[in-house]
């Protein structure tokens, strides 16, 4: 049984790795990376923060042979997978947890290394301890907010738990409560608003249209949100 769910796990592990490696171009400019955030979480509720850690090593490599893309593959990664499944099996299987982990792993710690990597060992030039900051945390958001949404749509429907019982055998009840849906309202909001702001640097788009719609956007989901949260506790109460 041991062997089996040792091969299904590495069965799983490549197909993240190959879906990573496929996926990571989309949204991708340089510092920002939305998709292979999204890998990154899925893979630690999944596998653990050490599967992790080896899924984001190996999409990072396979990246920088294959496409060109210098060490923020790596930086950018490796330090959000294996904090994400930390922080998520400290909080005992909070999803919200997992995200958490991924921003404070990729948009400060890896952020902050790609520096020097990215100064000494690539010698670009211009570059401060902070630069990278801004567009990691960016990132972290919109693939961050996918994965809650999309790992929360499992957990509702009962799936995830199956998951982690045939892959690593720890599970986790994460039930839906009226906090974790107003908190997706809010992550579609983030997602929907940096995907416009996204779109608009990269085509050049400088109408103030557009920056009404993003803000429009995310106001929205998150007073729908917190409407949402207050209507639904104040029931209870009545």
């Amino acid at each position: 049984m041991n062997k089996q769910k040792g091969i299904l796990k590495l069965v799983v592990l490549s197909m993240l790795v190959a879906l990573g490696v496929i996926i990571s171009p989309l949204l991708r400019f340089e510092g920002m990376c939305p998709m292979a955030h999204f890998i990154n979480i899925i893979c630690s509720v999944l596998l653990g923060p050490w599967y992790s850690l080896l899924c984001a090593t190996l999409i990072g490599i396979i990246r920088m042979v294959i496409m060109g893309i210098p060490p923020i593959a790596l930086t950018g990664a490796i330090f959000g997978a294996f904090l994400s499944g930390v922080f998520y099996r400290m909080s005992k299987g909070k999803i919200i947890f997992a995200v958490l982990g991924e921003i404070i792993g990729t948009g400060i710690v890896g952020a902050v290394l790609s520096y020097p990597v990215m100064t000494f060992f690539w010698g670009k030039e211009g570059l401060t301890w902070l630069f990278y900051v801004p567009s990691f945390i960016c990132g972290t958001l919109i693939g961050g907010s996918i994965a809650y949404v999309f790992l929360r749509r499992l957990s509702s429907i009962g799936m995830l738990t199956k998951f982690q019982q045939k892959l690593s055998g720890r599970c986790y009840e994460d039930k839906a409560t009226y906090f974790s849906t107003a908190a997706s309202f809010a992550a579609f909001g983030c997602i929907c608003y940096l995907v416009v702001e996204i779109l608009t640097d990269i085509f050049k788009i400088s109408s103030v249209f557009w920056s009404v719609i993003s803000c429009t956007l995310l106001t929205g989901f998150i007073i729908t949100g917190i409407v949402y949260y207050i209507v639904k506790k104040r029931g209870d109460k009545v």
